[in-house]
Protein backbone atom coordinates (compact mmCIF):
# COMPACT_ATOMS: atom_id res chain seq x y z
CA UNK A 1 0.00 0.00 0.00
CA UNK A 2 1.29 3.23 -0.96
CA UNK A 3 1.53 6.04 1.48
CA UNK A 4 -0.58 8.71 -0.42
CA UNK A 5 -3.75 6.54 0.76
CA UNK A 6 -6.08 8.51 3.56
CA UNK A 7 -6.80 7.40 6.69
CA UNK A 8 -10.14 5.42 6.37
CA UNK A 9 -8.30 3.33 3.59
CA UNK A 10 -5.64 2.40 5.18
CA UNK A 11 -7.39 1.30 8.30
CA UNK A 12 -10.06 -0.63 5.56
CA UNK A 13 -7.46 -2.23 3.92
CA UNK A 14 -5.15 -3.43 7.15
CA UNK A 15 -3.77 -6.92 6.19
CA UNK A 16 -5.57 -6.76 2.27
CA UNK A 17 -3.36 -8.62 -0.20
CA UNK A 18 -0.12 -9.41 2.06
CA UNK A 19 0.00 -13.01 1.28
CA UNK A 20 1.65 -12.90 -2.42
CA UNK A 21 1.45 -16.90 -2.06
CA UNK A 22 -2.09 -17.45 -1.67
CA UNK A 23 -3.50 -14.10 -2.44
CA UNK A 24 -5.71 -14.54 0.65
CA UNK A 25 -7.29 -10.92 1.14
CA UNK A 26 -6.64 -10.47 5.15
CA UNK A 27 -3.29 -11.77 6.31
CA UNK A 28 -2.98 -15.11 7.60
CA UNK A 29 -2.41 -16.25 11.03
CA UNK A 30 1.24 -17.43 11.38
CA UNK A 31 1.31 -19.06 14.14
CA UNK A 32 4.63 -20.84 13.83
CA UNK A 33 7.38 -20.35 16.15
CA UNK A 34 10.47 -21.07 13.91
CA UNK A 35 10.87 -19.88 10.33
CA UNK A 36 13.01 -22.67 7.23
CA UNK A 37 16.08 -21.18 6.27
CA UNK A 38 16.60 -21.17 1.72
CA UNK A 39 19.71 -22.17 2.50
CA UNK A 40 23.13 -21.77 4.78
CA UNK A 41 23.48 -17.96 5.16
CA UNK A 42 19.76 -17.14 3.91
CA UNK A 43 16.92 -16.12 5.68
CA UNK A 44 13.33 -14.69 4.59
CA UNK A 45 13.44 -12.04 7.35
CA UNK A 46 12.01 -14.53 9.58
CA UNK A 47 13.87 -16.85 12.06
CA UNK A 48 12.06 -17.21 15.66
CA UNK A 49 8.72 -15.34 16.06
CA UNK A 50 9.36 -13.66 19.40
CA UNK A 51 12.01 -11.60 17.24
CA UNK A 52 9.61 -11.19 14.43
CA UNK A 53 6.39 -12.63 12.84
CA UNK A 54 4.84 -12.24 9.78
CA UNK A 55 0.80 -11.18 11.06
CA UNK A 56 2.47 -8.95 13.41
CA UNK A 57 4.78 -7.56 11.21
CA UNK A 58 1.54 -6.48 8.60
CA UNK A 59 0.01 -4.92 11.78
CA UNK A 60 3.15 -3.09 13.10
CA UNK A 61 3.50 -1.51 9.64
CA UNK A 62 -0.09 -0.55 9.30
CA UNK A 63 -0.18 1.03 13.02
CA UNK A 64 2.95 3.11 12.02
CA UNK A 65 1.12 4.02 9.29
CA UNK A 66 -1.47 5.50 10.94
CA UNK A 67 0.90 7.45 13.75
CA UNK A 68 2.90 8.93 11.19
CA UNK A 69 5.53 7.05 12.57
CA UNK A 70 8.34 5.01 10.89
CA UNK A 71 8.65 2.08 13.26
CA UNK A 72 5.58 0.37 15.56
CA UNK A 73 6.52 -2.36 17.68
CA UNK A 74 3.49 -4.20 19.14
CA UNK A 75 3.76 -5.67 22.88
CA UNK A 76 2.25 -8.26 25.01
CA UNK A 77 0.13 -5.24 26.61
CA UNK A 78 0.27 -1.68 27.29
CA UNK A 79 2.20 -1.85 30.65
CA UNK A 80 4.47 -4.42 28.75
CA UNK A 81 5.10 -1.63 26.31
CA UNK A 82 6.12 0.87 29.27
CA UNK A 83 7.69 -0.88 31.07
CA UNK A 84 10.01 -1.98 27.68
CA UNK A 85 10.48 1.97 27.00
CA UNK A 86 11.92 2.22 30.54
CA UNK A 87 13.33 0.08 30.67
CA UNK A 88 15.97 1.15 28.45
CA UNK A 89 16.27 4.70 30.10
CA UNK A 90 19.86 5.10 32.24
CA UNK A 91 19.72 4.68 35.58
CA UNK A 92 19.44 7.83 37.51
CA UNK A 93 17.10 9.23 33.98
CA UNK A 94 14.58 12.60 35.61
CA UNK A 95 11.55 12.37 34.20
CA UNK A 96 8.53 14.88 34.39
CA UNK A 97 5.41 13.62 34.54
CA UNK A 98 1.71 14.60 34.72
CA UNK A 99 0.23 14.13 37.98
CA UNK A 100 -3.32 12.51 36.63
CA UNK A 101 -2.48 9.76 34.94
CA UNK A 102 -3.43 5.99 34.65
CA UNK A 103 -2.91 4.21 38.05
CA UNK A 104 -1.16 1.40 36.86
CA UNK A 105 1.70 4.09 35.02
CA UNK A 106 1.80 5.29 38.60
CA UNK A 107 2.58 1.97 40.56
CA UNK A 108 5.17 0.75 38.63
CA UNK A 109 6.86 4.59 38.37
CA UNK A 110 6.54 4.35 42.06
CA UNK A 111 8.09 0.82 42.31
CA UNK A 112 11.13 2.22 40.10
CA UNK A 113 11.37 5.89 42.25
CA UNK A 114 11.16 3.51 45.14
CA UNK A 115 14.04 1.12 43.91
CA UNK A 116 16.36 4.47 43.21
CA UNK A 117 16.11 3.83 38.97
CA UNK A 118 14.21 6.89 38.10
CA UNK A 119 13.27 9.75 39.89
CA UNK A 120 9.98 12.13 38.99
CA UNK A 121 8.36 15.28 39.43
CA UNK A 122 4.51 15.35 38.80
CA UNK A 123 2.83 18.30 37.80
CA UNK A 124 -0.40 19.04 37.17
CA UNK A 125 -0.62 22.05 35.19
CA UNK A 126 1.06 22.53 31.89
CA UNK A 127 2.05 25.31 32.81
CA UNK A 128 3.78 23.58 35.95
CA UNK A 129 4.98 20.71 33.71
CA UNK A 130 6.87 23.75 31.58
CA UNK A 131 8.49 25.87 34.29
CA UNK A 132 9.81 21.83 35.51
CA UNK A 133 11.37 20.87 32.42
CA UNK A 134 14.67 22.18 32.68
CA UNK A 135 18.49 21.22 31.64
CA UNK A 136 17.95 18.49 34.76
CA UNK A 137 14.90 16.56 32.70
CA UNK A 138 16.03 13.80 30.51
CA UNK A 139 12.58 12.52 29.36
CA UNK A 140 8.78 13.83 29.91
CA UNK A 141 5.54 11.80 29.86
CA UNK A 142 2.09 12.77 29.17
CA UNK A 143 -1.03 10.92 28.91
CA UNK A 144 -3.12 13.54 26.72
CA UNK A 145 -6.12 13.92 27.60
CA UNK A 146 -5.33 12.86 31.36
CA UNK A 147 -6.71 9.42 32.97
CA UNK A 148 -9.12 10.67 34.14
CA UNK A 149 -9.81 14.05 34.87
CA UNK A 150 -9.76 14.74 30.98
CA UNK A 151 -6.77 17.21 31.65
CA UNK A 152 -4.76 17.97 27.66
CA UNK A 153 -1.31 19.09 26.99
CA UNK A 154 0.22 21.18 24.12
CA UNK A 155 2.23 18.64 23.25
CA UNK A 156 3.77 20.77 20.48
CA UNK A 157 4.63 23.04 23.19
CA UNK A 158 6.09 20.70 25.88
CA UNK A 159 7.73 19.09 22.83
CA UNK A 160 9.70 22.34 21.91
CA UNK A 161 10.33 23.11 25.73
CA UNK A 162 11.90 19.71 26.34
CA UNK A 163 13.74 19.83 22.89
CA UNK A 164 15.62 22.95 24.50
CA UNK A 165 16.93 20.90 26.68
CA UNK A 166 18.10 17.56 25.20
CA UNK A 167 15.11 15.76 26.75
CA UNK A 168 12.95 13.14 25.09
CA UNK A 169 9.06 13.44 24.73
CA UNK A 170 6.75 10.22 25.67
CA UNK A 171 2.70 10.71 25.10
CA UNK A 172 0.15 7.79 25.44
CA UNK A 173 -2.35 8.49 23.00
CA UNK A 174 -4.32 5.85 24.30
CA UNK A 175 -7.91 8.23 24.78
CA UNK A 176 -7.70 10.16 21.06
CA UNK A 177 -5.89 7.37 19.27
CA UNK A 178 -4.30 7.89 16.09
CA UNK A 179 -7.88 9.41 14.68
CA UNK A 180 -7.76 12.59 16.59
CA UNK A 181 -4.38 13.11 17.26
CA UNK A 182 -0.82 12.27 16.20
CA UNK A 183 1.81 13.27 18.99
CA UNK A 184 4.86 12.48 16.77
CA UNK A 185 4.00 15.14 13.86
CA UNK A 186 3.78 17.52 17.38
CA UNK A 187 6.85 16.58 18.07
CA UNK A 188 6.60 13.48 20.21
CA UNK A 189 9.72 11.78 20.56
CA UNK A 190 8.08 8.29 21.31
CA UNK A 191 3.88 7.25 21.00
CA UNK A 192 2.53 4.64 23.34
CA UNK A 193 -1.04 3.12 23.26
CA UNK A 194 -2.45 0.55 25.19
CA UNK A 195 -3.86 -1.50 22.21
CA UNK A 196 -6.41 -3.18 24.23
CA UNK A 197 -8.20 -0.37 23.91
CA UNK A 198 -9.53 1.62 21.08
CA UNK A 199 -7.49 0.32 18.30
CA UNK A 200 -8.72 -3.48 18.83
CA UNK A 201 -12.34 -1.76 20.01
CA UNK A 202 -13.62 -5.17 20.80
CA UNK A 203 -12.82 -6.32 24.88
CA UNK A 204 -10.91 -9.36 23.72
CA UNK A 205 -7.43 -8.43 22.96
CA UNK A 206 -4.63 -7.81 25.24
CA UNK A 207 -2.06 -5.90 23.37
CA UNK A 208 0.48 -2.65 23.34
CA UNK A 209 2.48 -0.92 20.77
CA UNK A 210 5.25 1.52 20.31
CA UNK A 211 5.87 4.21 18.04
CA UNK A 212 8.45 6.11 17.03
CA UNK A 213 10.31 8.04 13.79
CA UNK A 214 13.48 7.89 15.93
CA UNK A 215 16.42 4.89 14.27
CA UNK A 216 18.45 4.94 17.70
CA UNK A 217 14.91 4.67 19.87
CA UNK A 218 13.78 1.49 17.17
CA UNK A 219 16.58 -0.46 17.35
CA UNK A 220 17.00 -0.47 21.28
CA UNK A 221 13.40 -1.02 21.77
CA UNK A 222 13.52 -3.96 19.16
CA UNK A 223 17.04 -5.33 20.60
CA UNK A 224 15.32 -5.64 24.39
CA UNK A 225 11.96 -6.62 23.41
CA UNK A 226 14.18 -9.75 21.36
CA UNK A 227 15.96 -9.95 24.58
CA UNK A 228 13.44 -10.20 27.38
CA UNK A 229 9.48 -11.34 25.13
CA UNK A 230 7.18 -9.10 25.93
CA UNK A 231 5.84 -9.80 22.03
CA UNK A 232 2.37 -10.34 21.09
CA UNK A 233 1.25 -13.25 19.87
CA UNK A 234 0.04 -13.67 16.34
CA UNK A 235 -3.72 -14.52 16.85
CA UNK A 236 -3.95 -11.20 19.11
CA UNK A 237 -2.08 -9.34 16.48
CA UNK A 238 -4.90 -10.88 14.11
CA UNK A 239 -7.47 -9.99 16.02
CA UNK A 240 -5.93 -6.41 16.59
CA UNK A 241 -5.90 -5.85 13.24
CA UNK A 242 -9.78 -6.95 12.12
CA UNK A 243 -11.00 -4.32 14.94
CA UNK A 244 -8.32 -1.39 13.46
CA UNK A 245 -9.98 -1.84 10.13
CA UNK A 246 -13.33 -0.11 12.17
CA UNK A 247 -11.28 2.42 14.51
CA UNK A 248 -12.19 5.63 12.98
CA UNK A 249 -16.22 4.86 12.82
CA UNK A 250 -16.15 3.50 16.11
CA UNK A 251 -14.68 6.58 17.18
CA UNK A 252 -16.56 9.05 15.58
CA UNK A 253 -19.78 7.26 16.47
CA UNK A 254 -18.41 7.24 20.87
CA UNK A 255 -18.00 11.26 19.68
CA UNK A 256 -20.93 11.69 19.17
CA UNK A 257 -23.08 9.84 21.90
CA UNK A 258 -20.36 11.26 24.17
CA UNK A 259 -21.61 14.94 23.42
CA UNK A 260 -24.94 14.01 23.43
CA UNK A 261 -24.51 12.33 26.96
CA UNK A 262 -22.41 14.89 28.16
CA UNK A 263 -25.18 17.38 27.52
CA UNK A 264 -28.37 15.28 29.52
CA UNK A 265 -24.97 14.91 32.57
CA UNK A 266 -24.25 18.60 32.42
CA UNK A 267 -28.53 19.38 32.96
CA UNK A 268 -28.63 16.68 35.65
CA UNK A 269 -29.13 18.28 39.32
CA UNK A 270 -27.40 14.44 40.30
CA UNK A 271 -24.39 15.54 38.73
CA UNK A 272 -22.07 18.35 39.95
CA UNK A 273 -19.21 18.66 37.33
CA UNK A 274 -18.31 17.16 34.12
CA UNK A 275 -15.19 16.63 32.67
CA UNK A 276 -15.42 15.87 28.53
CA UNK A 277 -12.61 17.38 25.70
CA UNK A 278 -15.35 17.95 22.98
CA UNK A 279 -13.82 14.66 21.05
CA UNK A 280 -13.50 10.86 22.01
CA UNK A 281 -15.40 8.43 23.92
CA UNK A 282 -14.23 9.39 27.17
CA UNK A 283 -16.29 11.18 29.98
CA UNK A 284 -16.06 11.94 33.98
CA UNK A 285 -18.20 13.65 36.42
CA UNK A 286 -18.86 13.95 39.98
CA UNK A 287 -21.73 12.70 41.44
CA UNK A 288 -23.67 15.54 44.16
CA UNK A 289 -24.07 13.39 46.83
CA UNK A 290 -21.20 10.68 46.75
CA UNK A 291 -23.04 8.27 49.12
CA UNK A 292 -25.20 7.02 46.50
CA UNK A 293 -22.66 5.94 43.75
CA UNK A 294 -23.04 1.98 45.13
CA UNK A 295 -26.60 2.34 43.81
CA UNK A 296 -25.47 3.97 40.60
CA UNK A 297 -23.16 1.29 39.86
CA UNK A 298 -25.84 -1.31 40.94
CA UNK A 299 -29.02 -0.02 38.98
CA UNK A 300 -27.16 0.68 35.58
CA UNK A 301 -28.41 -1.84 33.17
CA UNK A 302 -26.84 -0.66 29.80
CA UNK A 303 -23.33 0.76 30.84
CA UNK A 304 -21.08 -2.56 32.67
CA UNK A 305 -19.10 -1.60 35.64
CA UNK A 306 -15.96 -3.07 35.03
CA UNK A 307 -12.42 -1.80 34.47
CA UNK A 308 -10.64 -0.59 30.87
CA UNK A 309 -12.49 1.57 27.97
CA UNK A 310 -12.49 2.17 24.68
CA UNK A 311 -14.75 -0.93 23.42
CA UNK A 312 -18.25 -0.76 21.46
CA UNK A 313 -19.75 -1.34 24.76
CA UNK A 314 -20.07 2.00 27.17
CA UNK A 315 -18.60 0.89 30.57
CA UNK A 316 -18.55 2.74 33.75
CA UNK A 317 -15.25 2.63 35.97
CA UNK A 318 -15.27 3.83 39.97
CA UNK A 319 -11.51 5.10 39.89
CA UNK A 320 -11.17 5.17 43.82
CA UNK A 321 -11.63 1.55 43.65
CA UNK A 322 -10.68 0.37 40.16
CA UNK A 323 -7.78 1.82 37.85
CA UNK A 324 -6.53 4.38 40.57
CA UNK A 325 -6.46 2.45 43.36
CA UNK A 326 -2.48 2.30 44.13
CA UNK A 327 -2.30 6.19 43.84
CA UNK A 328 -2.99 7.03 47.62
CA UNK A 329 -6.35 8.58 48.69
CA UNK A 330 -4.43 12.09 49.23
CA UNK A 331 -2.47 11.98 46.85
CA UNK A 332 -5.19 11.48 44.12
CA UNK A 333 -7.25 13.94 46.50
CA UNK A 334 -4.48 16.59 45.96
CA UNK A 335 -5.54 16.93 42.16
CA UNK A 336 -8.93 16.25 42.02
CA UNK A 337 -9.44 13.02 41.43
CA UNK A 338 -11.96 12.65 44.20
CA UNK A 339 -14.07 9.84 45.74
CA UNK A 340 -17.18 11.35 43.86
CA UNK A 341 -15.89 10.85 40.74
CA UNK A 342 -17.29 8.37 38.00
CA UNK A 343 -15.69 7.30 34.87
CA UNK A 344 -17.71 6.58 31.28
CA UNK A 345 -16.20 4.73 28.52
CA UNK A 346 -19.03 5.64 25.95
CA UNK A 347 -19.54 2.73 23.52
CA UNK A 348 -21.30 2.73 19.96
CA UNK A 349 -25.21 1.86 21.11
CA UNK A 350 -28.14 4.08 20.66
CA UNK A 351 -27.25 7.56 22.52
CA UNK A 352 -30.69 7.79 24.18
CA UNK A 353 -30.71 4.34 25.84
CA UNK A 354 -27.14 5.29 27.54
CA UNK A 355 -28.72 8.07 28.34
CA UNK A 356 -32.32 6.49 29.91
CA UNK A 357 -30.21 4.34 31.41
CA UNK A 358 -28.09 7.33 33.67
CA UNK A 359 -31.75 8.65 34.40
CA UNK A 360 -32.97 5.60 36.14
CA UNK A 361 -29.63 4.93 38.14
CA UNK A 362 -28.82 9.27 38.68
CA UNK A 363 -32.10 10.41 39.17
CA UNK A 364 -34.56 7.73 41.01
Amino acid sequence: MTEDYRLDTILAHAGINTDEATGALTAPVHLSTTYQHPQFGHSTGFDYTRTKNPTRAVLEETLAKIEKAQHALLTSSGMAALVLLFNGFPIGSKVVAARDLYGGSFRWFNEQEKMGRFSFIYTNTEADMMAAISEETDYVFIETPTNPLMIEFNIKRIAERAHQYGARVIVDNTFYSPIYQNPLVLGADVVLHSATKYLSGHNDVLAGVLMTNDDEIYDKLFYDQNTTGPTLSPLDAYLLMRGLKTLKLRMEKATQNAKEIVAYLESSSAVKEVFYTGKGGMISFKIADEKRIPHILNTLQVFTFAESLGGVESLITYPATQTHLDIPADVRHSYGLTDDLLRLSIGIEDARDLIDDLKIALEY
